[in-house]
C-alpha cells in the first residue's frame, strides 16, 4: 500500500513537471469548419498559419467614395470585375460587401466559376423598399448564422462560410456600383499539422449541421457546465481587490468568466476595472473597463432589449424579471500555475455583484504550445492628427519585447457625441515587422459588420455588432445614448503572428477625426517567438548579393526607387479638410499641406528571367516564410518557386530542385475606379495610379522542403502575365519580377517555460 502511494506521488509530480516542459511538436491547426468545432483551441499556437485581409481600399490613401468601386482589374465581360485574386492553396474565411452591391458575385475556385447571388440583386433600386428578409442564393450553401445579409446587419452582406481552394481563388463583381468589400483568407506552411486536408469548395457543399447548431447557440452559455467553479459576491468599494484566485489546480483553462450586476446600478458599474493575471506574471493580461471588455461602450440599453451583445464568445443579457444584467465571456483562457482575478474602480456605495468562474483541466498541452488570453485597453481622448491610432503593439507588453499568438478581436467606443462620420476610418494590421499591412480594411463600421454607419441602428450578431447608440443626435435620450460602439470577434478568421502584432485604426477617413475612442483588443500571446528572422538579402547591395550567392543573369542594373509603402494613411492632408466647419477646421490648419509620410529611397532590380540565392534557416524549423519588398508598379507579379537543400554536402553546380509553388501578387499601384450612373449602370473605366510603389508580400515555403535544413537555395522563375487593366488598355508597365529585399523567417517552437 505504501509503495502505491509513493508511485502515485511520483507520478503526479512527474506529470506536473512534464506539463511545464517544452513540447517539440506544433499543435494541430483547425482548418475549414473545424475552426468552429475546435474553437476552444484558440489559445494554441498556429505555427505555419498566416492570415491576410485584403479589400477595395483606396490605394492613394484616403477615402474616395468610401473605399468603394476600386478593382484590381476588369475582365473582358461587363460582369467580371476582380477585387481578389490569389493563387493557392488556402481557405477564405470571411467576405463582406455593402448590401447586395456587386451581386451576382463570381467565386472562381480552382478555375470553376460559381455565381452567387443575393435576393436584392434582381431589383436593386427598390430592394430596400421591397425586401424585408434577404438571403444568399443558393441558400443551402450559405445558411445563417454563417452568413447574414443587410436586413439583419443594417447595411452589409457577411459570409463566414469557409471556402477552400487548392490552386487559386478569384472574387469578381458583376456590378461596380458601390462595389466595396473586404476578405480574410489564410495560407498554411505545414500540411502535416492541419486538422484536415484543404478541399476545394463546391457550390453544392452545405455546411455541416453541427457547426450551424453550435453558432446558433450564440448568446447562451456555451461553456462546459459540469466542471469546477468559483462563485461568490463582491462588495465594491474604492480599493483594488482580489475576488478570486485559482492555485494548485494544475494546468487549467477558464471556460467562463461571468458577472451578474444590479440593473439599476449597471451604468454606474460599467467602468469598473477588470484585471486578470496569469501564472503570477508581473502585470495583468486583462486590464479593461467592464462594459467594454464585454463588447459595448456603455450599458445604457435604450430599447430595453434582452441582449445588448449576443455574441458567440461574449454576451450581455438583461433580465428584467430579476432586474439584473448578466455579462459572460467564453473565450478560453489557459494558465499553468495560477490565475488571479481583481476588480477596481468607482465607489458605488453598498452595491454587490456576483461572479462565476468555471475552469477545467488543460490536458496534453505544454506551455510553449499555448498562449495567454489578453484584453488590452487604450483610451484615445485626443487622437493624433495624421497618424493611425495603435490599439495594440505587443512589443513592450508586460515588459516583453517578443510575443507570438493570435489576434482575436476588438471592442471599441468610437464617439461620445453621435458623430458617425469618424467611421470612414480603415483598420490596418501589421504582423511580424511587415511594412505593408497584412490586413487592410475599408472602414470601421465594415470591420464591425455593418454598412453605411448601420443607418444609425443597433444590431448584434455572433461575431460583429453595433450594440449601442441613438440613430441621430436629436433622438438621444441622454448623454450615454450618444455613445456608439462596435465589436468584432474572430474565431475561424483569427489572425496569427509569430513575434509582434501592431493593430492600427484610422480615426476618420484621413486621420483627422478628434472623436474620443476607447478600445479593447482581444489577443492570445506567449512571450516567445514562433517566427524568427534568420536571414536577409538586400538586392542591389553588392556585399549582400555576394554573401547570398545571388545570381540573376537577366536582371536589370541596380535601380534607385523613391516612393512610399502601400498601406499608409495619407501623404498630405487633403483639401477636404478645408470643407469642414470652421470650428472643426482650426486645429487642422497647421497640418494642411504638410508631409506626414515622407518618401524614401530603396535599391533593387527587376527581372523577366530567373533569380537564385541562398539563405539560412533554423534547422529545427516547421516551415519558412519569405517576405519580399518590391516595386508594385510592375503589375501581376508571378513566379514559380523552387527550393534545394543548401546545407551539408550541397552541390552548387547541380542543385536538387523541388517545386514549392506559385508566388503571385495581383494588381499593381495602377487600378480601376468605376463609378457608374446608378445601380444598373454600365461600368466606367477610370485608371487610378497611387504614388505608393513599395509593397511587401509573403510566400510560405512548405515544411517538407525546409525541415532539418540549416540553409536552402531558392530559385524564383518569372512567369509572364499579359493581363490588361481593362479590355484594350494595358497596364502602364509590362509585368516583371521586382526584387528589393528578401527577408527570411523560420517557424519554430517557442522557447518558453512557466517559472
Amino acid at each position: 500500500m505504501k509503495n502505491r502511494f509513493l508511485y502515485l506521488f511520483v507520478f503526479l509530480g512527474l506529470n506536473c513537471q512534464i506539463s511545464r516542459l517544452t513540447a517539440q511538436q506544433p499543435p494541430t491547426i483547425p482548418v475549414g469548419l473545424d475552426a468552429y468545432r475546435m474553437w476552444d483551441k484558440l489559445p494554441l499556437q498556429r505555427i505555419g498559419e498566416r492570415a491576410y485581409m485584403i479589400s477595395t481600399y483606396m490605394r492613394e490613401g484616403g477615402n474616395r467614395a468610401a473605399d468603394s468601386r476600386n478593382f484590381l482589374w476588369m475582365g473582358k465581360s461587363e460582369d467580371f470585375n476582380v477585387t481578389m485574386d490569389v493563387v493557392g492553396p488556402g481557405v477564405l474565411y470571411f467576405k463582406r460587401t455593402n448590401h447586395w452591391h456587386g451581386s451576382p458575385w463570381h467565386y472562381v475556385v480552382d478555375d470553376h466559376d460559381y455565381v452567387i447571388k443575393e435576393t436584392g440583386t434582381d431589383d436593386p433600386e427598390n430592394a430596400k423598399k421591397e425586401i424585408t428578409h434577404a438571403t444568399f442564393l443558393p441558400e443551402k450553401a450559405f445558411p445563417e448564422p454563417l452568413t447574414f445579409t443587410w436586413t439583419k446587419t443594417k447595411g452589409a452582406d457577411l459570409m463566414w462560410v469557409p471556402i477552400g481552394f487548392q490552386k487559386s481563388l478569384q472574387l469578381a463583381y458583376s456590378r461596380t456600383f458601390y462595389g466595396t468589400g473586404y476578405y480574410i483568407y489564410k495560407r498554411y506552411a505545414n500540411e502535416k499539422h492541419l486538422s484536415q486536408p484543404i478541399k476545394a469548395w463546391d457550390v453544392n457543399d452545405v455546411p455541416d449541421r453541427d457547426v450551424v447548431d453550435l453558432l446558433s447557440r450564440s448568446g447562451s452559455d456555451i461553456a462546459p457546465k459540469d466542471i469546477p467553479a468559483k462563485q461568490g459576491t463582491i462588495a465594491l468599494d474604492n480599493s483594488r481587490k482580489v475576488f478570486a484566485e485559482i492555485r494548485d489546480a494544475g494546468p487549467s483553462v477558464v471556460r467562463a468568466l461571468k458577472f451578474t450586476i444590479p440593473l439599476e446600478k449597471a451604468i454606474d458599474l460599467e467602468d469598473l476595472q477588470l484585471l486578470v493575471t496569469w501564472d503570477d506574471r508581473i502585470n495583468p493580461s486583462i486590464n479593461a473597463p467592464l462594459a467594454l471588455f464585454y463588447g459595448t461602450g456603455t450599458l445604457y440599453n435604450r430599447e430595453q432589449q434582452e441582449f445588448l451583445v449576443k455574441g458567440f464568445p461574449i454576451n450581455i443579457r438583461f433580465d428584467y424579471d430579476s432586474q439584473q444584467v448578466e455579462l459572460s465571456c467564453y473565450y478560453p483562457m489557459p494558465f499553468f500555475k495560477s490565475a488571479r482575478f481583481e476588480i477596481a474602480g468607482i465607489d458605488p456605495g453598498d452595491t454587490e455583484i456576483q461572479y462565476e468562474i468555471r475552469y477545467e483541466p488543460y490536458k496534453d498541452v505544454a506551455p510553449n504550445q499555448s498562449s495567454y488570453f489578453h484584453a488590452t485597453y487604450k483610451d484615445f481622448a485626443d487622437p493624433e492628427l495624421g497618424l493611425d491610432m495603435t490599439l495594440l503593439d505587443t512589443r513592450g507588453v508586460e515588459g516583453e519585447d517578443v510575443w507570438s499568438g493570435n489576434f482575436v478581436g476588438t471592442s471599441f467606443l468610437f464617439t461620445k457625441r453621435n458623430f458617425l462620420q469618424t467611421l470612414e476610418a480603415d483598420p490596418r494590421f501589421f504582423f511580424d515587422g511587415a511594412r505593408t499591412p497584412q490586413a487592410h480594411g475599408t472602414g470601421t463600421e465594415e470591420w464591425g459588420g455593418g454598412g453605411d454607419y448601420w443607418g444609425g441602428e443597433t444590431m448584434t450578431l455572433p461575431f460583429a455588432g453595433h450594440p449601442v447608440g441613438a440613430r441621430r443626435g436629436d433622438e438621444a435620450k441622454n448623454e450615454k445614448d450618444s455613445y456608439h460602439s462596435a465589436y468584432r470577434f474572430l474565431i475561424a478568421d483569427a489572425m496569427p503572428f509569430g513575434n509582434r502584432a501592431v493593430i492600427n485604426l484610422e480615426h476618420g477617413g484621413w486621420n483627422l477625426s478628434k472623436e474620443h475612442y476607447r478600445t479593447v483588443t482581444y489577443w492570445y500571446g506567449l512571450p516567445s517567438a514562433s517566427l524568427i528572422q534568420t536571414d536577409e538579402l538586400n538586392v542591389g547591395n553588392e556585399q549582400s548579393e555576394k554573401y547570398h550567392a545571388y545570381h540573376s543573369p537577366h536582371a536589370s542594373e541596380v535601380e534607385e526607387i523613391t516612393s512610399r509603402y502601400d498601406g499608409l494613411s495619407i501623404d498630405t492632408f487633403p483639401q477636404e479638410a478645408w470643407e469642414l466647419p470652421k470650428d472643426e477646421r482650426d486645429h487642422y490648419d497647421r497640418y494642411i499641406g504638410s508631409e506626414v509620410f515622407a518618401p524614401h529611397t530603396e535599391t533593387g532590380r527587376y527581372t523577366r528571367g530567373e533569380s537564385e540565392f541562398s539563405v539560412h534557416l533554423d534547422s529545427k524549423n516547421y516551415g519558412a516564410m519569405l517576405r519580399r519588398a518590391f516595386d508594385y508598379s510592375f503589375p501581376n507579379q508571378k513566379a514559380e518557386v523552387y527550393i534545394a537543400d543548401a546545407s551539408g554536402s550541397f552541390d552548387p553546380e547541380n542543385p536538387k530542385w523541388e517545386y514549392a509553388g506559385i508566388w503571385y501578387t495581383a494588381g499593381s499601384n495602377s487600378y480601376m475606379y468605376s463609378p457608374p450612373k446608378g445601380e444598373l449602370g454600365e461600368r466606367v473605366y477610370e485608371v487610378m495610379t497611387s504614388n505608393r510603389k513599395f509593397r511587401d508580400d509573403e510566400f510560405l515555403i512548405p515544411a517538407r522542403l525546409t525541415q532539418g535544413r540549416s540553409s536552402i537555395r531558392v530559385r524564383v522563375k518569372f512567369v509572364p502575365e499579359d493581363r490588361e487593366l481593362y479590355p484594350g488598355y494595358p497596364y502602364p508597365k509590362k509585368s516583371a519580377w521586382s526584387e528589393l529585399r528578401y527577408e527570411v523567417y523560420s517557424y519554430v517552437m517557442p522557447n518558453f517555460v512557466v517559472k
